[in-house]
Formats: C-alpha cells, structure tokens, sequence
C-alpha cells in the first residue's frame, strides 16, 4: 500500500474542515488581489533608473526592497506571482515525491513539470523582458492561452514564435495527444496541471466522482471550449474589419468578458481558490478549453488505461485519488479500459493499486493482435 492511503482524510487542512475553508478563502483573496489589484508601483521611475543594472533589475521587477537607502518599494506583480508559481511547484514537488517517488514515471513526470515552469514560464520570459522583446510562455498554447492569436499579439510576433504557437496549438500537441494521450501536455508540461499535480497533491482525492458531477464536467469544459474558438473567431473578423465597419470594435466586450470571468475568476481564483474543497483539477476538469479539446483527440487515439480482469478487489484506492472525478474502481471491477476524455493520465489510479490491475498503455485499434506499448511497468 503507498505512503499516505490511510491518513488521506485525517489531515484538518485535507478533509474539508475549518481550516481547509478559511485556506481556501485565503487562496482566492490572493488571486482576487492579484488580478484587481495595482499593475505596478512606480515601476516606470525604477526601471529606467537600473535599465543597464541586471541585478538590482531584477530585483525591481520581483518586488523586493531597491534604491540607495533600500526604502523603494517597486514591483512588477506577474513577476512576483511566476516566482511564488515556480516556488510552489518547486516545493509541492519535492513534499509530492517523498510520497509517491518510489514510481519512476511519477519522478520524471514531476522534473518535467517543474522544469519547464521554471525555463519557460519564469526564466525565459524575464530573459526575453530583459532583452526587450514580448515575453512569450512557450509552453501555453491556444485555446489555452485563449489571445495568443489576437492581432495585437500576432502584430508582435516573429515568424519563428508564430510558426511554433500555430504548429504546437494545431499540429504538434494534438498529434502527440493522439499517440501517447492527454498526459503528454496535461502531466508533463501544462503549468496549470503542473500546479495541481505538485502543490496541489495533498488535496487530489476531494474530486467528486458522482455522475451529476460527470454531466456538470461535460457541459461545462465544452461549453468555455466554444466559447473561447468562437471569441477567436470574432476577436481575428473585428480586428480584419475597415474602421468604418459597423462591425468594427463589436468584439471588445466579449473580449473582456471572457478574460475576466473565464481567464481571471474561473481559471484563478476558483481553480486554485477551490483545491482545499474540491480537489486540485477544478480548472482542468470544468473549465479549460485546451482540456477539453485535447480530450476529444484522446477519445480517438491510442491511449488508454487497461484493467486486468478478475482481479480488483475493490478497495477504491484508484478512485479516491483520481483528480479528474472519474471512477475508476467500477471500470475495474469490470474489467474494462479507461478511455475517458477527461482523464489526464497521471498514472495515480496504477500507482495506488495494491494488485497491480491497473496499467497506462498506448494500442492500435486493429483487434487482438494490436499493437501495445506499456509506458508504466513499474506502476
């Protein structure tokens, strides 16, 4: 049995008590601040003051204490927030593989998450500032990174970075999707799952795996799905569109809508907001565009997470600490592959099963002789 099975609900801060509400509400004040709060603080005079000063740059744009007599206060806050971001990954990853480390595919899984948030979405960034061009997060793709094709970001864009966001949004990512699944980014290299999977470890078991909350899940990711390729659609006509045309400037509104209730409140505050209640996936499960897309392609393609037959005992330790709500003890306990869109192939199900049922395979459908390659022999 892995580390942490029998004490999963004896943890106040893991069992939706008192201080798991007052840690979510404390979750979601730092992201209601951070969205709504000040840009920067008399950043323009600092910045100008050490543009040819790498260090004390730096330091300005963290939010650290600068200036002669150490008393200016300036601080660039999407900084800020990708260091604490790096840093929580960084820390919930170390506390995540004392637990469950003893797997190999949950060890590369886990430098592979923290390393990419800590190359591409907070060292290279500062890195591309610094040198005075757009700070690009090279591992977030469309519909996640819901403006990467706006015309105010393609006007900046050189052919390099739009040639490697338009190929990774619709060429790369989904055809890795279609041959190893949704865990190829969902697991591997998103800072959002990145995120659930490290800090957010200690709450992965409070997903609902009711069947009202599976139909939720479906309207819901689908719906902001639509939503964020029909505000491209409209944002990409308003933007081709003369100044004249009655139609030009129609799409600010929807525009700014979706960055506030979709990119700000339900990504941010609730998806994180919500990990000491509902578990760490709540963005992922219900929300995101790219989970939700990714998932379709999943559907149709070669991975799946197989069940040997009559040999689940039914302890339900693979659906206690499925993040994804699914129920994976009643495909079990029929035997049956798990190819469900949502899941994320975390390898948590293998991982816990104290038998062995449980394995994460890619096949072609092409009947009994198909081809199988088992990713997680030592889960």
């Amino acid at each position: 049995m892995q580390a942490g099975l029998l004490s999963t609900y004896q943890h106040p801060v893991r069992n939706r008590n008192g201080l798991a509400w007052a840690l979510s509400a404390l979750l979601m004040a730092f992201y209601l601040l951070l969205y709504f709060g000040k840009e920067n603080y008399d950043a323009k005079d600092a910045l100008t003051r050490y543009a040819h000063d790498p260090l004390n740059l730096l330091i300005v744009k963290l939010g650290w204490p600068t200036g002669d007599n150490g008393s200016l206060w300036v601080f660039n806050k999407w900084y800020l927030y990708a260091a604490l971001y790096t840093l929580g990954m960084a820390i919930g990853g170390y506390f995540m593989l004392k637990k469950h480390g003893n797997s190999r595919y949950h060890r590369l899984r886990t430098y592979s998450l923290v390393s990419v948030q800590a190359i591409l979405g907070f060292m290279l960034p500062i890195a591309l500032d610094f040198a005075h061009r757009p700070a690009w997060y090279f591992s977030y793709f469309f519909p996640l990174k819901y403006d990467l094709f706006f015309p105010y970001n393609l006007d900046h864009m050189q052919a390099t970075v739009a040639a490697w966001f338009i190929f990774g949004s619709f060429v790369g990512i989904p055809t890795l999707v279609y041959f190893k699944g949704k865990r190829a980014y969902c697991s591997w290299i998103c800072g959002c799952g990145g995120l659930a999977e490290t800090f957010g470890d200690p709450w992965r078991h409070l997903s609902s795996k009711s069947d009202r909350s599976w139909r939720i899940e479906q309207f819901s990711v689908y719906t902001v799905m639509f939503l964020a390729f029909a505000m491209l659609g409209m944002v990409l006509a308003d933007g081709l569109s003369a100044p004249d045309s009655p139609i030009h400037g129609w799409a600010n509104h929807y525009k700014e809508w979706y960055s506030l209730a979709i990119g700000a409140v339900f990504s941010g505050v609730l998806g994180t907001g919500l990990y000491p209640l509902m578990g760490t996936r709540v963005w992922c499960r219900f929300g995101c565009p790219m989970a939700a897309m990714l998932g379709l392609i999943q559907k149709f393609g070669r991975f799946r997470i197989t069940a040997k037959k009559d040999m689940c005992i039914s302890c339900g330790n693979c659906s206690t600490y499925c993040e994804m709500g699914i129920d994976v003890r009643a495909y079990a306990m029929a035997g049956k592959d798990i190819k469900r869109s949502s899941c994320v192939g975390c390898g948590m199900c293998a991982h816990v099963c104290p038998r062995g049922v449980l394995k994460l395979e890619t096949s072609k459908d092409v009947g009994p002789h198909g081809e199988i390659q088992v990713w997680t022999l030592d889960l």
